[in-house]
């Protein structure tokens, strides 16, 4: 009786057991703190950002460093051609100062942030003349981007750019002075 009575007392234990409905804890706030889980992917996408916005940057404002460069060296070298090609003196500066204006807009350059030197080799003769170099020089300065205007920042955030020509004019060229 003694076995058969603990058997049954062991069967009756187990059904209670299997009988109670089991209780599933919810997590507390502590446990879903420490749990680790999608961190990996938020501290990626947190360095990526922080990696990601100064190549961003870097990339706009050498874009627009040799936007500039490309627009001066453009200035410089059509203006020379057009020096060397101009009928007379007169007509040369009417015609240099369309074609920088011109050049200078396709290129999204300010006309009055363009220094422009014109020269000719030899040096005592009058631009343009009859087998003379022409050399024009074109300088600016790029403003980097989302850079304020406030206590000179844009003129210290800025990059100088500039590019010289030459053209030969004509040995035969007969223009007006």
């Amino acid at each position: 009786m003694r076995g058969e009575h603990a058997e049954t007392a062991g069967c009756a234990v187990a059904r209670s057991r299997a009988a109670a409905p089991s209780r599933v804890r919810a997590p507390r706030v502590r446990e879903l703190l420490r749990e680790e889980r999608g961190a990996a992917s938020l501290e990626f996408v947190a360095v990526g950002l922080v990696m990601l916005l100064p190549l961003i940057y870097l990339i706009v404002a050498l874009g627009a460093i040799q936007a500039h460069s490309l627009g001066v060296e453009a200035a410089a070298r059509h203006t020379a051609r057009t020096i060397a090609l101009a009928d007379g003196t007169a007509a040369a500066g009417a015609r240099a100062d369309a074609v920088l204006t011109a050049v200078a807009n396709q290129y999204g350059i300010d006309p009055g942030g363009l220094a422009v030197s014109v020269t000719c080799a030899p040096a005592g003769s009058t631009c343009p003349a009859a087998g003379a170099t022409v050399l024009v020089t074109v300088r600016a300065r790029v403003l980097l981007p989302l850079v304020p205007a406030v206590l000179g920042l844009d003129r210290i955030a800025s990059v100088p750019v500039a590019a010289t020509a030459a053209q030969k004019v004509s040995r035969f060229w007969t223009g007006a002075p």
